[in-house]
């Protein structure tokens, strides 16, 4: 018998480490990164960084204030098509989640969601681009939109599905019709659910830069038209990474540090809005 209680204790202890070290294996790189990105871009953080463009090759200072706002301009005209595509669409599966559409919803849905970004940012350029003869900041808030969607739309699903049936039919049977139940009950009752999948969509869609490449193109310049090329934060990284200058290194470096602080900010704001419970 204390052989047996021992073993288990042995047992318990050795799965116990084993866990704890997958945990640091998981963890370390991240640290790794983490570190590294602060240690060569803190320096290069500065007022000029927020508030000004970059400079002419050859001058020190600059900054990547267009690349932002761009971002902020590229990301919002994404959300406000991806947005309410994600979520009517979730509400849709929520209601007539039997059928043979929704079967087919999800699985597209499951498809691009698994679809490389680059394969995105082809299509937008076949559809878009190519059109409208020039690269476009429409074009990659289209792209954008087109990863966003699938993403809000398994995650507000699955978060409507949690809201106990009891609300739903209690409202039905007041004589209230479907779809005001929909909005006002089911959804209103998730919307901690509904606003986590929203920031990890623009967590998401705030790193990509392969799809931008192939639609947005870039811009030195302050972006001036939704229908002309436009800066973006990951499009200036990568174009000032591979840049020969060492001042536009100094400039990639500080603005991968900007970028990996916001998808933290964004990714631990989500994980408190899924921690809240369901209200009405």
């Amino acid at each position: 018998m204390m052989r047996s209680v021992a073993w288990r204790n042995t047992k318990n202890h050795l799965m116990t480490a084993l866990m704890l070290a997958a945990t640091a294996a998981v963890l370390f790189p991240l640290l790794l990164i983490f570190v590294h990105i602060v240690k060569m871009g803190i320096d290069s953080l500065s007022v000029d960084f927020f508030t000004q463009i970059p400079k002419p090759t050859g001058e020190q200072g600059g900054g990547m204030a267009n690349g932002m706002l761009g971002s902020l301009i590229m990301i919002g005209a994404a959300s406000l098509v991806g947005l309410p595509i994600g979520i009517f669409g979730a509400i849709y599966l929520t209601e007539y989640g039997g059928s043979r559409m929704s079967a087919a919803i999800r699985f597209a849905a499951d498809v691009l969601s698994g679809t490389p970004s680059i394969i995105t940012g082809l299509v937008a350029y076949s559809l878009l681009v190519v059109p409208m003869k020039g690269f476009s900041a429409m074009a990659g808030a289209a792209a954008l939109g087109m990863i966003m969607v699938p993403i809000v739309l398994r995650t507000t699903e699955e978060q409507l599905k949690m809201v106990p049936g009891t609300l739903r039919e209690a409202s039905l049977a007041l004589g209230v019709p479907l779809w005001r139940t929909s909005l006002k009950v089911t959804l209103r009752s998730a919307t901690s659910g509904v606003l986590t999948g929203i920031l990890l969509a623009i967590a998401r869609v705030a790193g990509e830069t392969a799809p931008l490449l192939f639609t947005a193109l870039g811009n030195q310049f302050w972006g001036k038209s939704l229908f002309a090329p436009m800066a973006a934060i990951p499009l200036q990284i990568f174009t000032f990474a591979i840049s020969p200058y060492e001042d536009w290194h100094r400039l990639a470096w500080a603005g991968a540090l900007v970028l990996v602080v916001v998808m933290f900010t964004l990714s631990l704001t989500a994980r408190y809005f899924g921690r809240q419970k369901y209200r009405i």
